[in-house]
């Protein structure tokens, strides 16, 4: 696994890593300690399997940037790791792409378990951002308790995947695990996505979590 690390501070760089490489050994790590840097190594030919940065990096230019990131790294999952716990940092990351958000604030425990999830390919959201995100869900329809206690008029089967989904896995795995095939997992996934006023599996794992609370 090749992991880029962006962050302006050395000394999280180089504790970030070492937690990265009790989890995943054999991986590789590029770092980068501006936003010019990761742009530099995200177009430099190199593929990456995860890009973990932070926000407001020397020449960071606003939530765009994760945009930029995205186009030279199509496909990989950018996590952001910050300081900052402010839900406005939360709702613009998550709706600028990014698959998770880890605040900096956390414990080893904690750091480990979100690490942990996101390499499963997973999406870690701090508290608070279930407020955040729904908030700022474009034309979400409004949901009552009824409409809760219903399984937001999900199908036994929806609410399955649903379930997968929140976990991290693939619509392969899905497919595998509920014996289905791929094409009607992408159906249910499909259905899911309407049912909940939702556009992407982010926001469709907040609206899972509510689910359940």
């Amino acid at each position: 696994m090749k992991i880029l690390i962006g962050d302006d501070h050395l000394l999280f760089r180089e504790g970030l890593r070492r937690l990265l490489e009790q989890l995943q050994g054999d991986s590789s790590f590029v770092e980068a300690g501006t936003f010019d840097e990761v742009l530099e190594q995200c177009g430099a030919g190199s593929t990456f399997d995860i890009i973990l940065m932070d926000l407001h990096m020397p020449n960071w230019p606003g939530f765009d940037g994760l945009r930029e990131i995205q186009a030279l790294q199509p496909g990989v999952p950018v996590v952001v790791i910050s300081a900052s716990e402010a839900l406005g940092d939360i709702r613009g990351a998550l709706d600028h792409g990014a698959t998770g958000y880890i605040p900096k604030s956390s414990s080893v425990k904690v750091m480990m378990g979100a690490l942990n999830l996101v390499f499963s390919g997973g999406i870690y959201l701090p508290p608070g951002a279930l407020t955040a995100s729904m908030e700022a869900a474009p034309r979400r329809r409004s949901v009552d308790v009824s409409d809760r206690n219903a399984g937001y008029g999900l199908t036994q089967r929806q609410r399955e995947v649903l379930e997968c989904l929140r976990l991290g896995k693939s619509n392969k795995q899905i497919a595998y695990e509920l014996g289905l095939s791929e094409g009607t997992v992408k159906i249910h996934v499909t259905a899911i996505f309407k049912s909940l006023g939702v556009k992407n599996r982010t926001q469709a794992v907040i609206a899972a979590a509510a689910m359940s609370a």
